[in-house]
């Protein structure tokens, strides 16, 4: 904490350690988020945003709040609309990156008018909480890009009153976006790698679009932060699996790449033998990360293989060869592969299921209009315990608000 009784020199010394911790994130958006949390700590600020930079205009992409995340219930966690604005002089955000600048304000309802830029008190009238102290930077890489914008609000001291961010503050949040931004920069080309996985995927299927996976993965993380709530999870090791489980779950689809044309692009529902074919994307995307060699691989493989199968053992592609989606195990009673059941299925497996299947019911297909929302819940709650992991589905609808805000930051386009 900036007002603490922790020396400069410990303060300095413990953002650098923060700094080998976040380059070991690989997914862009739950970086973002621990960047928050992080720089937070740093200055003992109550609370925080995130904005990244799309073009000429920043979007808000995290924002934090303790004295209002305390007035919720133990497990969940603040909804904030999704909103941007121009990179220009009008807000201090925006303000920030235009000129590539540190602003400090010690009380954002009390800005000097030769300033060109205001404070939107909007979300304070909605929200019911009061902005004192602002302090913002922009998020540079070393080649001069902007990549976004990290505020810190409310200053802390040691008895919880709200004060300024003062000159330390200033230094530590320098040194911290300095590093925060290398880190981005790494998990960027993970990014863009993946993104390039998912432009081969559409190419091939019309369906897998950005968005999809967009939704798909984001439904994923907050499906699993709840679960894992519930289930005690150790934080460290719920911090360590919702980065991989983002990644993975947007290449939950890879494997259909390795799919005929013929039926990828076939604008109606499948015959039996072309559904048969279409249930191989499991083994095939699962086969591009056999050869483990990270947690990543791992995850993706699980999810790859087994976001088809059935907690009542009814799914595909069930117990089959990786290599060449062999049967290895046969079910007496139909004569094919046995289907995973239960807690046989991965947790990553299992919650994407539940995301995808959501996602898939509320969008257009060429073969159907969109659901309504209140069938496609009513779909979930008959589907508990036969298709879908009954705590699974549990932990999603504990956390509907959290879903409708990302189904509406991720609209499909035409």
């Amino acid at each position: 904490m900036a007002r603490g009784k922790m020396t400069k020199e410990k303060i300095l010394a413990g953002i650098i350690e923060t700094e080998s911790y976040l380059n070991k994130i690989q997914d862009v958006d739950v970086l973002m988020e621990q960047i928050l949390t992080e720089a937070r700590k740093v200055v003992n600020a109550d609370a925080g945003s995130i904005y990244v930079r799309d073009g000429d205009r920043l979007a808000i992409h995290y924002a934090q709040n303790n004295t209002l995340q305390k007035q919720l219930p133990p497990g969940q966690k603040i909804v904030y609309s999704y909103f941007s604005f121009p990179i220009n002089e009008k807000t201090i955000a925006g303000y920030s990156a235009l000129t590539n600048s540190l602003v400090n304000e010690s009380d954002v309802y009390e800005i000097s008018p030769d300033k060109p830029y205001k404070f939107g008190r909007q979300s304070d009238a909605v929200s019911g909480y009061r902005t004192v102290s602002n302090l913002t930077i922009p998020l540079r890489t070393s080649g001069g890009t902007i990549l976004g914008v990290l505020q810190v609000l409310n200053a802390l001291d040691e008895e919880g009153n709200v004060v300024p961010f003062d000159k330390d503050d200033e230094l530590y949040i320098s040194h911290f976006a300095a590093n925060a931004t290398v880190a981005l920069e790494h998990a960027h080309l993970t990014r863009s790698m993946v993104y390039r996985m998912i432009r081969m995927s559409e190419l091939r299927d019309p369906k897998e679009t950005g968005p999809h996976v967009n939704r798909v993965s984001s439904y994923a993380v907050d499906i699993y932060d709840r679960w894992a709530f519930n289930h005690n999870v150790d934080p460290d090791e719920s911090r360590k699996f919702r980065d991989t489980l983002k990644i993975a779950s947007m290449l939950h689809d890879v494997g259909k790449v390795a799919i005929s044309d013929l039926i990828l692009k076939k604008p109606s529902r499948f015959t039996e033998a072309e559904y048969l074919i279409m249930q191989g994307h499991t083994w095939l995307g699962a086969k591009l990360f056999n050869e483990i060699e990270s947690s990543l691989d791992q995850v993706a493989r699980d999810v790859a293989m087994t976001h088809h199968e059935n907690w009542d053992g009814s799914g595909y592609p069930g117990k089959v060869s990786i290599e060449k989606g062999d049967p290895i195990e046969i079910d007496p009673d139909t004569g094919k592969a046995r289907g995973l059941k239960g807690e046989e299925i991965p947790i990553a497996g299992r919650i994407v299921a539940l995301a995808d299947v959501y996602d898939a019911l509320s969008c257009k297909r060429v073969y159907k209009e969109p659901w309504a929302e209140d069938k496609v819940l009513e779909e979930i709650r008959a589907l508990r315990g036969t298709k879908f992991d009954p705590e699974v589905v549990d932990a999603f609808f504990e956390i509907m608000p959290s879903i409708q805000a990302i189904r509406d930051r991720f609209p499909d386009t035409e």
